[in-house]
């Protein structure tokens, strides 16, 4: 079976359609089947995106980015000065 990417936007409305169907007597398993998720998925997509408007869950992947981004540069920096390091070490 083919895995689905969901935007944060998609995510957010097949919540609110669970959270509705739930409300009106579905079990999670119908409301999870019905929105085409897993119980697994829908339970993590809770947690992560529950509560959070449209616009809070697209400035949240949106950082989530950057802080990835930014990170790869820490770790570039920390590998360029510690082969610097070793390099300003030996008997030339």
């Amino acid at each position: 079976m083919a895995k689905r990417r969901h935007s944060p936007e998609q995510v957010i409305n097949k919540l609110r359609e669970a959270e509705v169907a739930i409300a009106d007597g579905s079990t999670v398993a119908e409301a999870a089947r019905r929105i085409g998720v897993t119980e697994q998925t829908f339970y993590r997509w809770r947690s992560e995106y529950g509560g959070h408007r449209i616009d809070q869950a697209r400035r949240l992947k949106r950082l989530e980015l950057e802080n990835s981004r930014l990170k790869r540069a820490v770790a570039d920096l920390t590998l360029d000065n510690q082969i610097l390091r070793e390099a300003s070490e030996g008997d030339f």
